[in-house]
């Protein structure tokens, strides 16, 4: 394969730190920007940070996304041939307390990346969406063909529109993109505000598990290096315009196969060798019970499906936790 230089944007972040990290083992020049924000802890970010900056590949940008003049300054500095955006304001509950964060971070933020991708002439722009775009849809398995227009929170709405905005770019100016629709991504180095990482703290810690909708409620688990090699194999799986065809694709990227929350308990405790003390709660504002993704579009396309078995993901997860936080 030949090298190319790619903007991973959120590198700092969960999979952009590992999309980084596999596209630099590759062979790949790689820049991350992250502005480092305190969502979460960001000395787990930095530590992140601190395992790709040994990279002789990897240079480090510390920028925000709504930074019009500082991210057009670096999209001059590199020709890239590539821009994976995964920079985002993520949670769906946080957006009903911070409202502006995801308009800032994931609309202006999603609109200057495409105005220098359009101005650049970037080969392919692959970006985070996300299965919450399915909003109150009860069909399932869910298809990219399925309606999105009932978002059930407002970082769903922000996805959706960022899906809406690189269509209109691909039509306007033949900009390549691909919006790739994550669903519950798990595994070392994930994001303290996931399911796994809370329930496996709570445990560890002997502290009550808050089990919303009283358990009853499912979940499409993906393990971080699937979710990866997913990625991977899109940037360089460009769309090629056709006649009377926009260069846009949205792919799935999950299991295919819905967890309980009380079977992914069950299966911490195991790993753990201890019991969780459960807090049933109702349905949270913004949630939905159950997601699945339909993944026969992204296995046409690039020829891969997700195959980590939750066990397998639970256990690589736990025992990086351990290792971690010395726990």
């Amino acid at each position: 394969m030949v090298r190319q230089t790619i903007l991973v944007t959120g590198n700092a972040g969960f999979i952009g730190f590992h999309a980084a990290k596999r596209l630099l083992a590759d062979g790949h020049i790689v820049v991350g920007l992250d502005n480092l924000n305190g969502y979460y802890d960001p000395a787990l970010k930095k530590a992140r940070l601190d395992r790709l900056s040994t990279e002789t590949n990897f240079r480090f940008v510390l920028a925000d996304l709504i930074d019009r003049e500082k991210l057009e300054a670096l999209f001059d500095e590199f020709a890239f041939d590539k821009v994976v955006h995964l920079a985002a304001q993520a949670g769906v509950r946080y957006s009903l307390e911070n409202p502006r964060a995801y308009i800032d971070s994931n609309i202006v933020g999603f609109l200057n990346i495409l105005e220098n991708c359009r101005r650049h002439h970037t080969g392919h722009l692959v970006y985070a969406s996300s299965s919450s775009v399915y909003g109150l849809n009860e069909k399932t398995p869910f298809s990219e063909d399925d309606p999105t227009g009932h978002p059930a929170s407002l970082y769903a709405a922000t996805k959706k529109s960022n899906e809406l905005f690189a269509h209109t770019y691909s039509h306007l100016f033949g900009l390549p993109t691909t919006g790739l629709r994550f669903f519950t991504v798990y595994g070392p180095w994930g994001r303290p505000d996931m399911a796994v990482f809370k329930f496996t703290k709570a445990i560890l810690k002997g502290r009550p598990v808050d089990v919303y909708n009283n358990g009853k409620m499912k979940r499409d688990f993906t393990y971080i290096d699937d979710t990866v090699e997913g990625v991977v194999r899109t940037v360089f799986n460009v769309p090629v315009p056709e006649p009377a065809k926009v260069p846009f694709r949205v792919y799935n990227i999950g299991n295919n196969k819905p967890i309980k929350l009380t079977q992914l308990i069950s299966v911490l405790e195991t790993i753990l060798g201890r019991e969780a003390k459960k807090n049933f709660l109702p349905m949270q504002p913004g949630d939905v019970v159950e997601t699945c993704a339909d993944i026969d579009r992204l296995q046409q396309a690039v020829g891969f499906a997700p195959n980590t078995n939750l066990e397998d993901g639970l256990r690589r997860f736990v025992d990086w936790y351990r290792d971690y936080y010395q726990d």
